[in-house]
């Protein structure tokens, strides 16, 4: 098989990609199956609590599996490239094109197509599929809650207001224990508005009830007279609200920018944001990483067989990238590293060292 000749290229590129894409596509499937086993066995019974039968945990089951693979897709990609390229070592597929003149870094540019597919895919559901999934799954876990008064408060900034919510219920259209604060262009604070609760409807929008406010002049402040109702000038939806009352909810890069240009309301600082938007575009190149990590598997000495632990150790250094990778983000989430420094050193630090694992194995 002449690598000058395209026919060839085009045969060994579409089997080397199905190849891999076969192997992370199965390893992917059964991290997932795994990871909703261990959701489920925690969650099943607020389930039933819940009397929502099986169809909850099919429910349930389906609108988390976007995040879970979304979390599951790295490791995937690193035991896939493991499987792959250790079946076709002893195999001895690897030596069979290395006798036809593909070298080790011909054989890493022929697997970087299925890898890119991967990683923009990766991109997409990070995106857009997980950001709704997981909403869907905070609205619908909150319209189905007995009892929401036992849920967690939250504040957030709305333009010139900060506003304060107690719990939200019925999916985001109740909150209860509402107070806004708001400020003038300065940052000065101008009133109050406490509220008992607020409701949604698509005629009226947001509805204030029971509405006691105070007006800041200077340093002297005036009680109004209480309020039944009072209508809520905000743009805000109520899926927005449940996006505001979880932890860490998975984001667009629309709601990111928006957050991030004060269009959108956010209780989370501008380095977290930018360091998810940053991680996320550098998916393809991480992934790119744990290819690289991979390779030196096809170095398994021949007498060696299964019993060679080049794997384990490959296993090891990509988990590690993993952990590293997590780790500097999670400074960066804390506002201890700029978000260029939280994402990049990693990707940088493990390439050079694959790399020169693969030198020194080339040169032997």
């Amino acid at each position: 098989m002449s690598q000058s000749s395209s026919m060839p290229r085009h045969v060994l590129l579409r089997y080397l990609s199905m190849a891999l894409l076969t192997r992370v596509i199965f390893c992917g499937a059964v991290l997932v199956g795994l990871l909703e086993i261990l959701a489920l066995l925690e969650q099943t019974t607020p389930i039933l609590q819940r009397h929502l039968g099986i169809q909850g945990i099919l429910s349930f089951a389906a609108m988390r599996a976007p995040f879970l693979l979304a979390g599951a897709l790295p490791l995937s990609v690193l035991i896939g490239a493991l499987l792959m390229l250790t079946q076709m070592t002893l195999a001895s597929e690897i030596a069979i094109l290395r006798a036809c003149g593909l070298s080790t870094f011909g054989l890493y540019k022929y697997l970087i197509p299925a890898t890119l597919v991967i990683g923009f895919a990766g991109v997409v559901l990070d995106d857009q599929v997980t950001p709704r999934s997981e909403q869907a799954l905070a609205a619908w876990w909150n319209r189905t809650d007995p009892h929401p008064e036992n849920g967690h408060a939250f504040w957030f900034h709305d333009g010139n207001r900060i506003a304060h919510i107690g719990y939200t219920s019925d999916g985001g259209n109740m909150l209860t224990k509402v107070d806004i604060y708001i400020r003038d262009a300065s940052g000065r604070l101008q009133q109050i508005l406490h509220a008992k609760s607020a409701d949604y409807t698509h005629t009226r929008g947001w509805l204030l009830h029971n509405v006691d406010s105070i007006t800041v002049e200077g340093e002297k402040t005036t009680r109004l007279p209480s309020v039944q109702d009072m209508g809520w000038d905000t743009s805000l939806h109520p899926w927005e609200f449940i996006r505001l009352s979880a932890e860490n909810p998975p984001l667009s890069s629309t709601t990111i920018l928006g957050m991030l240009r004060g269009r959108l309301p956010s209780h989370t600082s501008p380095g977290f944001l930018e360091a998810g938007l940053l991680e996320r575009f550098l998916r393809p190149a991480s992934l790119l990483v744990l290819l690289l990590i991979a390779l030196p598997t096809i170095y398994i000495p021949p007498r060696t067989g299964t019993r060679s632990w080049v794997p384990v150790w490959c296993l090891g250094s990509g988990l590690l990238f993993i952990i590293v990778q997590g780790m500097l983000r999670a400074m960066g989430n804390a506002g201890l590293l700029p978000p260029a420094i939280a994402t990049i050193p990693a990707l940088i630090i493990f390439t050079l060292g694959a790399i020169t694992v693969l030198l020194r194995n080339e040169t032997r």
